[in-house]
């Protein structure tokens, strides 16, 4: 493969993204699994947890749920339906584009989302998983 070719695909990769308030370099892929679903409603530090996703039929909230979460998009709706139907929880944050991700996750103390690596910047931490 080539330089470019690596360059490209590292760039294009979906990582998760936290406000620099949450304190963490790295977190379980369990762990992640339930901030996304709505079920960890605080960080380790008591700091509330703040969640923005993308729309459903985003190509980038596939990719992440995928990728990152090891499930499908609807599986997470499902959940996160759950919680709203029973009166136990909310639904995340919704964003429409990657611009609106960063700014939302920048300026949120306590936020969560996920970006693609050449969108993030030195306003947000990625949040390594393990």
């Amino acid at each position: 493969m080539s330089y470019f070719a690596t360059h490209a695909y590292a760039n294009d990769s979906v990582e998760a993204v936290i406000h620099p308030s949450v304190e963490l370099k790295s977190y379980s892929r369990n762990s992640l699994r339930a901030v996304f679903g709505m079920r960890l409603k605080t960080w380790p530090n008591g700091m509330p947890v703040r969640v923005f996703v993308m729309p459903d039929d985003a190509a980038l909230h596939t990719i992440f749920t995928k990728e990152k979460l090891n499930i499908f998009p609807y599986q997470l709706r499902a959940g996160w339906d759950k919680l709203i139907f029973s009166g136990t929880g909310q639904a995340p944050f919704l964003v429409r584009t990657e611009e609106e991700m960063r700014e939302r996750i920048s300026s949120t103390p306590g936020a969560i989302g996920y970006l693609k690596r050449a969108n993030i910047d030195e306003s947000i931490h990625v949040l390594n998983i393990e």
